[in-house]
């Protein structure tokens, strides 16, 4: 086979989420970080003088938390050179029809409101710090489901919000969760009442078009006693040759009971630093399951945790990052178990090609009183050539002797053998090397809501046909 023949994904120029539009906005903040930069943002926003007060102290405790050292190299980020909020050329609009031309361009191309066509229940969008248009289907207002986003929210549902508002999530957690508490911007917002079933996926979109900007949407979802819903999130940003970041912060109250699937497709540029945080909290025969595709940024340090407060409670992670070349993506999945008989099941599948540097990184506690309790990991890596990376950093903590638990962890290179032998049968070595990667990935795949999330088709394509060479 001749190695012309052979694609590499520098052969692929062109990509959908590489858009960007003239850095149009009505409002941008300058650049750093500093006591007056968080109370313009407060001013802007009209906020009541609780969460000015709660901005403020998150301030102080990022200017006194270190950046972590035991991941990969941050010292790239200057927030001096970082713009904390940047508010567009559009108010919130409930009609698409309404929403600017360019913006709602950058939307058409992505596939989002085609994707609402379908079947989604509701969809919000964010463009750059605010969220520019969102819609709810009647029959979920009727049943009393609040989907809305979080500035609004803290204006319409102050109280749940003031209830709730990172407490999941501590701003002492981390440098990077106080930063958010600080600068935090847009997001969603989601209640649902006891014993309502949402049968059909809401969905949020974000997108960050400004360069030097950072994005730092916070997510609530609140799922109140037998209730059930699946979420959504998509994120993408164009190419810039300056530094992005994105802090977000998602928090998940799973009550007794209830049901939640949070899916989330994470395909940043590779100028991005994603610091994400993302925690759930599940009471009393409570069940969240984890979806998570990590694709984009130059480097991501995301490690979705569960706590199983209640007894009987469950969580399931199924997640697949790949990393090519100039990207670290160090990620993985926290659980701690604190009551008895919680189960929890971990699957996460890492692919690296061309340099890139993929590490799955977990904590598994199990506490004395969380008897009779099972969890179960299993970590894969593929790596297609001899120049990527691959590493497995496990943490297991096991408290009590009274439980079940396995860990298994694979890395290998994609077989000479079986591609010799698909090309045996007349396949051709592209085609073959494909093949193995969409076997590889399926398990985690099937389980991510293509249907709903249109960007996930062609982002897999994507990667694929350049992670053949």
């Amino acid at each position: 086979m001749s190695s012309n023949k052979k694609t590499n994904v520098n052969d692929i120029k062109t990509n959908i989420y590489d858009i960007k539009n003239e850095d149009n906005y009505e409002f941008k903040i300058k650049k750093g970080l500093t006591k007056e930069i968080v109370l313009e943002i407060s001013k802007q926003k009209n906020e009541p003088n609780w969460m000015k007060e709660f901005r403020l102290n998150a301030l102080e405790v990022y200017n006194k938390l270190e950046l972590p050292t035991w991941g990969p190299d941050l010292s790239e980020l200057n927030m001096d050179e970082i713009a904390t909020y940047v508010r567009p050329k559009s108010d919130i609009k409930s009609n698409w029809d309404d929403v600017p031309e360019d913006i709602k361009n950058t939307f058409d191309r992505l596939g989002i409101p085609e994707a609402e066509k379908k079947s989604l229940a509701g969809v919000g969008a964010q463009y750059d710090s605010e969220v520019v248009y969102h819609s709810i289907k009647e029959d979920l207002l009727k049943q009393g489901v609040i989907y809305t986003d979080m500035d609004s929210a803290l204006r319409e549902y102050e109280d749940i919000v003031k209830e709730y508002f990172m407490k999941c999530v501590p701003v002492t957690d981390h440098k990077f969760v106080a930063l958010h508490g600080a600068v935090w911007s847009g997001g969603s917002f989601v209640y649902v009442p006891k014993g309502v079933k949402v049968d059909i996926p809401l969905q949020s979109y974000f997108r960050l078009n400004s360069p030097e900007s950072g994005q730092f949407e916070h997510t609530l979802i609140i799922v109140d006693e037998g209730a059930s819903l699946h979420f959504i999130e998509g994120c993408s940003a164009p190419k810039y040759n300056k530094l992005n970041l994105h802090a977000g912060c998602v928090e998940l109250f799973v009550k007794e009971n209830a049901y939640l699937r949070y899916s989330t497709i994470e395909n940043w540029s590779k100028n991005m630093l994603n610091l994400n945080t993302k925690k759930s909290i599940v009471e009393k025969n409570g069940k969240i399951e984890w979806v998570t595709g990590s694709f984009g940024s130059k480097i991501s340090m995301l490690y979705p945790m569960s706590i199983l407060k209640g007894e009987n409670s469950k969580a399931e992670f199924t997640g697949i990052s790949f990393a090519s070349k100039g990207q670290n993506l160090d990620t993985g999945f926290k659980v701690i178990h604190n009551a008895k008989n919680t189960s929890s099941v971990v699957n996460s599948k890492s692919i690296s090609k061309d340099g890139g540097i993929a590490t799955y990184r977990s904590l598994v506690r199990i506490m004395p009183q969380a008897t009779n309790s099972k969890c179960s990991v299993s970590c894969e890596s593929l790596m297609l050539d001899n120049i990527s990376r691959s590493d497995t950093i496990p943490v297991n903590d096991i408290r009590t002797d009274d439980v079940e638990f396995s860990h298994e962890a694979k890395i290998g290179k994609i077989s000479d053998k079986a591609i010799f032998y698909l090309m045996s049968r007349g396949i051709s070595e592209e085609d073959a090397k494909a093949m193995i990667v969409r076997g590889f990935a399926y398990p985690i795949s099937k389980e991510l809501p293509v249907e709903y999330a249109v960007e996930m088709n062609n982002l897999i394509n994507l990667e694929l046909e350049g992670s053949i060479g």
